[in-house]
């Protein structure tokens, strides 16, 4: 039999567990955890799992809210040499069906209030809260002690956001995020003193990879929250309970534009971190400016790197705020064109990877794994561009630029143009087929306060090339996004494309 090595996701809390075992690990409602009792239910879980006719290799979806049960479920997972396949909570009819199915999962982990929107005969376990939930049988059930899994062994499917086609499962094997667990613990400058609150579901790989396992990692002691709710965040910070957080733009816009935001003692937080999507350069201006003592982290990747890749620290933002950052401790990267040739610095090119985080490929689709891994390099889709220091800029994903009258424009810098108006709250910048443009560039806003499209268009003309300029501007309630706050960009320009706006004159 090949010997183990550790190297694996369930060995990074089974050494914290040996290291600090009275420590507390997670809180999460009125439940802790030691590092010793989490490392103990996790093992408890395992042989759950495996006594439920599954076997190392298969695939188990896990369907669930935030809650501590869900993390011992990853972990047991983990240790049981299972692929764990997390879903979003909030998929349903066929899209639910798809992931369950493509995955060909043997059995849903789901919370007891989800489980009836699963297909017809998947095989379930409730993870808490109900009868003979994966909790509720741990204390009956004796320690999982059997062989550990590889290094190069599946652990997750991580599947992709599915914002621009359907989702595919990236393959990550314990090796590929061990490593991405260094390279974020030293980017990030995690420490067993931190305060981590974890308020971004568990499912993405954003909130459990570059925060929640690396925190377990080094010892931290983690809260767990239901959603990100701006009451129990501020309360937290104001109490002295979490000192670091994890969010995406959308979540920061939202708690900068609370009442309370220039009221609550907020000096305890000390460490902030963005990313899952590009943080508007006015919003990060006045984040700062109200918090001038808290360091912003902007944390840049994807779901098939694990999913950190580079990493704006808080001594680099002066003068760069609109970079992400140079690459993290293992990831290697560089700027093509759409011949795969490098492109010079200052330069937009596609960014391409070579990594030992990356996925080995993704989940029975051999024609894209090839695509994307043409050339010896993981081809990411996320243009950008790179200075002679070695900081990359993210101009837009490849499929989101906009090519109005033949001039490709980047959705971002428009954006940033319509973010310094007071009146806009949030925007997202979209192409639209048009006959005289090919793309009519248009901004879907979410106001705030009294605005008109005329307004807005001729402020982004006084802030950008006039060819840049909005042609159109939508106005809405809310936009689309899936659970980690990322803008379903493709959701929108197929709505507005059954039935598109009249031109501005």
């Amino acid at each position: 039999m090949k010997p183990g090595h550790g190297s694996t996701v369930d060995g990074v809390l089974r050494r914290s567990a040996r290291r600090t075992p009275a420590r507390v690990a997670v809180e999460y409602g009125d439940r802790s955890w030691t590092y010793e009792e989490l490392d103990d239910a996790v093992s408890r879980a395992a042989s759950i799992l495996l006594g439920a006719d599954l076997a190392p290799g298969d695939r188990v979806a896990a369907y669930g809210h935030n809650s501590d049960a869900y993390l011992i479920a990853f972990l047991a997972c983990a240790r049981a040499g299972l692929v764990h396949v997390p879903v979003n909570q909030n998929l349903t009819g066929d899209d639910l069906a798809y992931l369950v199915g493509q995955s060909g999962s043997s059995l849903v982990l789901a919370d007891p209030g989800l489980a009836d929107r699963l297909p017809e005969g998947v095989r379930t376990l409730p993870l808490r809260d109900a009868d003979g939930s994966l909790l509720g049988r741990l204390a009956t059930t004796a320690p999982y002690d059997g062989p550990e899994p590889h290094a190069e062994d599946l652990v997750q499917l991580l599947y992709t956001s599915g914002t621009t086609a359907l989702p595919k499962g990236a393959m990550m094997t314990h090796r590929a995020l061990v490593h991405e667990y260094l390279s974020a613990i030293t980017a990030l400058d995690l420490s067993a003193g931190d305060r981590p609150v974890h308020a971004l579901p568990l499912y993405h790989s954003a909130q459990m990879h570059v925060f929640l396992l690396p925190c377990l990692a080094v010892g931290a002691t983690n809260v767990i929250l239901d959603a990100p709710d701006g009451d129990r965040l501020f309360g937290l910070i104001e109490t002295g309970r979490a000192d670091s957080l994890f969010a995406p733009p959308t979540v920061w816009i939202g708690l900068a534009n609370r009442p309370d935001f220039t009221t609550s003692d907020l000096s305890g937080l000390r460490k902030a971190y963005y990313g899952a999507s590009i943080m508007p350069v006015p919003v990060l201006q006045r984040l700062r400016a109200r918090l001038p003592h808290l360091a912003f982290y902007n944390c840049f990747g994807q779901s098939e790197i694990g999913p950190l890749a580079t990493v704006l620290g808080p001594d680099e933002h002066e003068g760069r705020l609109d970079s992400c950052g140079r690459t993290v401790l293992f990831v290697d990267a560089r700027l093509v064109d759409e011949d795969g040739k490098d492109v010079p610095d200052g330069t937009p090119g596609e960014i391409v990877y070579r990594s030992p985080q990356l996925c080995e490929g993704y989940w029975d689709k051999p024609e894209e794994t090839e695509e994307a891994f043409r050339g010896g390099w993981f081809h990411s889709g996320d243009l950008a561009v790179r200075d002679a220091d070695g900081y990359f800029t993210i101009v837009d994903r490849v499929k989101d630029v906009i090519n109005s009258g033949g001039v490709l424009v980047a959705s971002r810098q428009v954006e940033d143009a319509l973010y310094t108006h007071e009146a806009v709250a949030e925007t997202a910048v979209i192409g639209l087929p048009d006959e005289k443009w090919i793309e009519a560039i248009t901004a879907v806003v979410v106001p705030r306060g009294e605005v008109t499209e005329e307004e807005l268009i001729a402020h982004a003309r006084a802030k950008l090339t006039a060819f840049k300029a909005p042609k159109r501007v939508v106005f809405t309630d809310a936009l689309p996004r899936n659970a980690s706050g990322k803008i379903l960009k493709r959701e929108l320009r197929e709505r507005l494309a059954a039935a598109p706006p009249p031109p501005a004159s």
